[in-house]
C-alpha cells in the first residue's frame, strides 16, 4: 500500500480507524489522480468528515458525528474557502472547550466559540511542531 509508506507523523500518532480512512483514500486517490498532492488532500479531506486533529494526533469527531469539518471539506474542489486545519468547526461549544482544556489553552473559559477554535488550531500547531 503506498498510503501506509506516506502516512504523515500525525497519522502514525492516531489510532488504527483514522490511519485506515487516510491510507483507504490516499490509495484510491493515486489510483484516480496519481501520486502526489492532490492525493494527499484527497485523504485529508475523506479523514476530516470522521475525525478531528486534536495536539499531535487525529480523534473521532464529537459523538461520533461524521461530515464536514470545515468550509473547505464542505465545498468542491474548485471553489476556496479556510481550512479548518483539523478542527472541527461544526463542534459545540461545549466540546471545543473540553479540547481546550485536554490542550491545557490558557484563558479558555473567557472565550467564545471562535476564539475557541483558534487557540485549538494554534496549539496543535505547536504541539505537532514539537512531536517532529
Amino acid at each position: 500500500m503506498p498510503g501506509r509508506k506516506e502516512l504523515p507523523s500525525t497519522l502514525e500518532r492516531s489510532a488504527a480507524d483514522a490511519q485506515r480512512t487516510w491510507i483507504k483514500a490516499h490509495d484510491s486517490a493515486v489510483n484516480e489522480y496519481g501520486e502526489g498532492r492532490r492525493a494527499h488532500q484527497v485523504a485529508y479531506g475523506a479523514l476530516k468528515h470522521t475525525h478531528e486533529k486534536v495536539g499531535d494526533h487525529w480523534e473521532r469527531k464529537e459523538k461520533g458525528r461524521k461530515g464536514p469539518s470545515d468550509q473547505r471539506s464542505a465545498r468542491p474542489r474548485q471553489q476556496g474557502g479556510a481550512s479548518g486545519e483539523g478542527v472541527d468547526e461544526q463542534a459545540t461549544k461545549e466540546h471545543l472547550y473540553d479540547v481546550a482544556k485536554r490542550l491545557d489553552v490558557k484563558g479558555r473559559s473567557r472565550m467564545d466559540r471562535g476564539e475557541l477554535l483558534s487557540a485549538i488550531r494554534k496549539e496543535n500547531r505547536s504541539r505537532t511542531r514539537r512531536s517532529r
